[in-house]
């Protein structure tokens, strides 16, 4: 096996072998009921150690990308997906003429491992270091107070790049998603990744998405992320989700409040699964930032929902400026779990 279809397999945390999702839809393409043979795909235990190779790299249009393959940057970077109780060694290449790092919120690691000047943990361009994040389930501490898993939507981003905080870094792209699930968290069929950035989505330029393309039926998770100077909310036309940790309800009785919109300040990450078109079938679902002022510039995108004979009611691509994002850009993809960037 070549080192991407090794590395892919590792970031999906298992999800690889499981199989997709089924889900009947109506004559509008909202899905019905579930029949009683179908069991959604969940997390299975941690305790992995894996390994992989990260790239920072310039791309040529002055934005600044990790890929995990050299000349393959992209914005967001790559997808990193665990379970609690992984270990993940990341050898972290600085192709760059400016120093870089790699630093994680949400996860545990070593000064060593912290991706700042102040613990001389970044890398020279041309050099290369080695990256350790662990992670851990809930339990116990000795002194019987309770310890929350690593568990939840975290991300990672550079720490150097024009200044100790990584300011132009960041600004330029370089940042990614990493999901670390708890056993039997249910998975997506595919995951896609909003980063508000000062005033642009996926550092796109204003009023060109990115949009995303999902069939009825599909479970696609959100993972959604602010850096930058300003405050956003982010609202989703059309579906909704539970605000905690997974962003679904545990049952009839879960009292976590069903929500459309969520304030995601900078440096902030939330996530939720929806099923595309449940109650509401196919369409141009449009998401976009709520602060009024921000949507008018631009931080607006489309949920492209398609019915199972690939249509979407209502919807003139012509009448767009962006076709939906995996036919623009690269896409993470293996056991019917997806990731767009």
């Amino acid at each position: 096996m070549d080192r991407r279809g090794f590395n892919r397999r590792l970031l999906l945390g298992g999800a690889a072998a499981a199989t997709s999702l089924s889900v009947a839809v109506d004559a509008v393409g909202a899905p019905v009921a579930e029949s009683a043979d179908t069991t959604a795909r969940t997390a299975p235990a941690g305790g992995e150690v894996r390994h992989i190779k990260l790239y920072a790299e310039k791309l040529t249009d002055g934005r600044m990308g990790y890929g995990l393959e050299k000349g393959k940057a992209t914005v967001p970077g790559p997808l990193i997906e665990l379970n609690e109780g992984d270990t993940l060694h990341i050898e972290f290449e600085n192709t760059m003429d400016v120093r870089a790092s790699l630093h994680v919120h949400g996860l545990d690691y070593e000064t060593s491992s912290d991706g700042t000047s102040l613990n001389r943990s970044d890398v020279e361009p041309g050099g290369t270091r080695t990256y350790t994040w662990r992670t851990h389930a809930p339990g116990r501490r000795k002194d019987g107070t309770w310890r929350a898993g690593s568990a939840g939507y975290w991300h990672y981003h550079d720490h150097v790049v024009g200044t100790e905080h990584g300011t132009l870094g960041i600004r330029k792209g370089l940042y990614g998603v990493v999901v670390v699930r708890r056993e039997g968290d249910v998975l997506p069929d595919k995951t896609v990744t909003v980063v508000f950035n000062d005033l642009l989505i996926n550092n796109k330029p204003a009023h060109t998405g990115p949009n995303f393309d999902a069939t009825v039926g599909d479970r696609v998770e959100f993972v959604v992320i602010t850096h930058g100077e300003y405050y956003h909310t982010f609202h989703l036309h059309g579906h909704r989700w539970a605000d905690n940790r997974t962003g679904q309800l545990t049952g009839p009785d879960d009292p976590s409040q069903v929500i459309d919109n969520k304030i995601c300040g900078p440096a902030d990450s939330f996530g939720f699964q929806v099923v595309a078109g449940e109650g509401v079938g196919a369409g141009a679902w449009m998401y976009h930032c709520h602060v009024q002022s921000h949507s008018d510039m631009g931080m607006v995108g489309l949920f492209l929902v398609r019915k199972p004979d690939g249509t979407i009611p209502g919807y003139e691509p012509h009448e767009h400026r962006q076709e939906p994002e995996q036919e623009r850009s690269g896409q993470e993809k293996e056991g019917g779990h997806e990731h767009t960037h």
